[in-house]
């Protein structure tokens, strides 16, 4: 369970940390899980409905950038999306009513790990309301050199920054965002980190020789109810009820929110994000 303090950080900034959530056997097993998923794929050669391998290598590179919907895909990393010890703290910030909505492993490999630039996740799926947060999960010991998630503590409360350029969705801010106020989060494998879906956050390149593999496992209360523009978004087909009831009604929290209109398909959020800088430079 988190604690009052932790409940008070994530209301407060928009993310509480709380360290060794998992152990050292968990962590060791999810990272061998990892291990045996992207064995023997390569650019040039890989399940692209699984994963998606870092673009700048040679096409016999083995570097996997991301692996998709793992608690979906695979049954260890279920157990944990589905796992009381998760949910219970879940639900001291959602409610007794929740919905699983999608998972992610980014992978950040030592020297190679791609950037991921200033984004509200909300962007990426405009709900209801704002009842909507990420678990995010360090698989490895994690700082500023192997690439640590940056966030904007208290920004959750305020008005969306701009996503959207010449009526498209970039997938990322495209106003100024003051970095000075960018607080790094470091931790140890085994860390946890519970993220507001309107906290903006970013991550550099990894320098180091160390990956910094994350679990991502998101939530949403049950009554926040997707907003769909066009094709239903890939996310919403993983989602499940995953807790409690569902709602005979959808909750509305908000006047307005930006729908997000695609120049041209995009997997995830490193081609949308790669789609936006190459408009920039044509």
């Amino acid at each position: 369970m988190l604690t009052r303090t932790q409940l008070d950080d994530y209301r407060e900034n928009g993310f509480t940390v709380y360290p060794h959530l998992l152990d050292s056997c968990e962590v060791s097993a999810y990272l061998a899980e990892i291990e045996e998923i992207s064995s023997g794929n390569s650019l040039a050669n890989h399940d692209g409905s699984l994963m998606e391998m870092e673009p700048d290598q040679p096409p016999d590179g083995t570097q996997v950038r991301r692996l998709y919907e793992p608690s979906t895909n695979f049954e260890t990393f279920k157990k944990l999306a589905h796992s009381d010890m998760l949910l219970d703290c879940v639900e001291q910030l959602l409610g007794p009513d929740i919905m699983f909505h999608y998972s992610k492993i980014n992978m950040k490999p030592a020297k190679i790990g791609s950037v991921v630039e200033w984004h509200q996740d909300m962007t990426y799926y405009p709900l209801t309301n704002r009842d909507s947060l990420a678990v995010l999960f360090y698989l490895d010991d994690t700082d500023e050199e192997n690439g640590c998630l940056q966030m904007l503590p208290g920004r959750h409360q305020d008005d969306i920054f701009e996503h959207n350029k010449d009526g498209f969705f970039q997938g990322k801010i495209v106003e100024d965002v003051n970095e000075a106020d960018a607080v790094p989060i470091l931790g140890p494998a085994g860390t946890a980190i519970f993220m507001h879906c309107m906290t903006p956050h970013s991550s550099v390149t990894n320098r180091s020789e160390r990956p910094r593999r994350t679990l991502i496992l998101s939530y949403r209360a049950a009554d926040a109810i997707p907003l769909l523009v066009g094709v239903t978004p890939i996310i919403e087909k993983n989602a499940v009820l995953i807790r409690g009831r569902m709602p005979e009604k959808a909750r509305f929290t908000m006047t307005e929110f930006p729908v997000a209109h695609y120049r041209e398909e995009a997997r995830s959020l490193y081609q949308l994000q790669e789609q936006s800088r190459k408009t920039a430079k044509s």
